[in-house]
C-alpha cells in the first residue's frame, strides 16, 4: 500500500479509503469484520463511516458495527484512521441534525459511544448548512479539540466558495481550519474541478472522491452484462444512465480491455493520477472487491492513456481541463 499526507497536516493515510456505507444494510456484521480485517492486512488504514450510514437497519448502526470490531482488541483501532460525519437527521426532534453547537456536541459524543473510542480522528460536515453562522461551527470544532474528542476536522459535498468560507473564518480564529473534502468525483462526474479541486489545493486539503465508479457504471457493467454477473447498476435511474452513455461506457470498457485491466482499476488509478486526491473511497461490499481494488493502487497510466480518458469523458467547461473563470470564460 502507498500512503500520502492528508492535505497540509501530518496525517498519514493510505491510498485507498475503505467506505463502509454498506456495513449493515449489504454487507453482514460478520462479512463487515471481514473486511476490515482485510483492509488492514492490505495495509488500508483509512475508514470513512457516518452517523447515518445503516439507517435502513437503525440509525447509527454502521458506527455500531465498527465499534464492536475496534472492541474485538488487536489494536484495531490503534491502526485505524477513523473519520466519521454529522449533518443528517438523526430523530424526529429539531437539533437533531445540521450543524449547531448543540446537534455537534450531541452528534459527536453520540458518534464516540457507537464507535467504541474516545477520540475521532477526522470528523466531517456531510453537507453545509446555510443556517449556522461559521463562528458558531468553529467555537464549537475548537471545544472538540480542546476535549480531545477530534484531531482533524473535514467537509463533504461543499462548493469551492463553501470552503473558502471555512477557511477563512477558521483563519481569523488561528485555527487550523479543514485538512480535506470529500466530494463526488470520477471520469463521469468532474465537475469539481472547476473550483472545488483548486480551492482545496489553495487551502492545502485533501481531497477524497466518493463514488470513484459512478454507481457502478464504472466498474466494468457492460462486460458483467454480457456474462450475466450481476451488477450494482440495475436501478431505474442507473439504467437510464446506461443507456444515454452506451457508447461512451463501451468505449470505455475497450480502452481497460486494451491496457488488460479491468474497468474498476483504471476508473480508480485515473483518480490517483489527478493533482490533489487523496484517496478515493472503495465500499466494498466483499473481500473479493476489496481484494481487486488494490490493483489501482499500482496501476501506472502513461500521458496517452490519460488523453484519451480526457477525450472519452471530457472535463466541464467548453475550454476542456481549466479551472474557473478559465473553464468557461476567456
Amino acid at each position: 500500500m502507498e500512503y500520502t499526507q492528508l492535505g497540509r497536516s501530518g496525517l498519514s493515510v493510505s491510498r485507498l479509503m475503505l467506505g463502509t456505507m454498506n456495513f449493515g444494510p449489504e454487507a453482514s456484521e460478520e462479512d463487515s469484520r471481514v473486511i476490515m480485517d482485510r483492509a488492514h492486512d492490505h495495509g488500508i488504514n483509512f475508514f470513512d463511516t457516518a452517523n447515518t450510514y445503516g439507517r435502513a437497519v437503525g440509525p447509527g448502526f454502521t458506527e455500531q458495527i465498527i465499534g464492536r470490531w475496534f472492541a474485538l482488541g488487536g489494536d484495531r483501532r490503534e491502526k485505524t484512521v477513523l473519520a466519521t460525519k454529522l449533518y443528517g437527521q438523526m430523530g424526529e426532534w429539531p437539533n437533531e441534525g445540521r450543524l449547531s453547537a448543540l446537534n455537534i456536541r450531541r452528534a459527536a459524543d453520540a458518534s464516540l459511544r457507537r464507535l467504541q473510542t474516545d477520540y475521532l480522528d477526522l470528523y466531517q460536515m456531510h453537507h453545509v448548512d446555510r443556517n449556522t453562522p461559521w463562528d458558531e461551527i468553529w467555537e464549537a470544532f475548537s471545544v472538540l479539540r480542546q476535549q480531545g474528542k477530534v484531531l482533524y476536522f473535514g467537509s463533504s459535498n461543499f462548493a469551492g466558495w463553501h470552503v473558502a468560507q471555512a477557511q477563512e473564518a477558521a483563519r481569523a480564529r488561528h485555527f487550523l481550519g479543514l485538512v480535506s473534502e470529500q466530494s463526488l468525483y470520477n471520469l463521469m462526474s468532474r465537475w469539481v474541478e472547476l473550483e472545488v479541486l483548486p480551492a482545496a489545493r489553495h487551502y492545502g486539503m485533501g481531497v477524497i472522491p466518493w463514488s470513484p465508479l459512478y454507481g457502478g457504471l464504472l466498474g466494468g457493467v457492460l462486460r458483467k452484462q454480457r456474462d450475466g454477473a450481476a451488477s450494482r447498476s440495475t436501478g431505474e435511474r442507473a439504467a437510464q444512465l446506461l443507456e444515454a452513455h452506451r457508447d461512451q461506457i463501451e468505449a470505455y470498457e475497450k480502452l481497460a480491455a486494451d491496457l488488460g485491466a479491468d474497468p474498476a482499476d483504471v476508473a480508480l488509478a485515473w483518480l490517483l493520477h489527478q493533482d490533489g486526491v487523496t484517496a478515493p473511497i472503495i465500499g466494498p461490499r466483499t473481500i473479493e472487491q476489496l481484494d481487486g481494488a488494490l490493483r489501482a493502487v499500482e496501476l501506472k497510466l502513461d500521458a496517452d492513456t490519460l488523453a484519451k480518458l480526457d477525450e472519452l469523458f471530457p472535463a466541464p467547461g467548453p475550454h476542456g481541463s481549466k479551472p474557473a473563470p478559465e473553464a468557461y470564460a476567456w
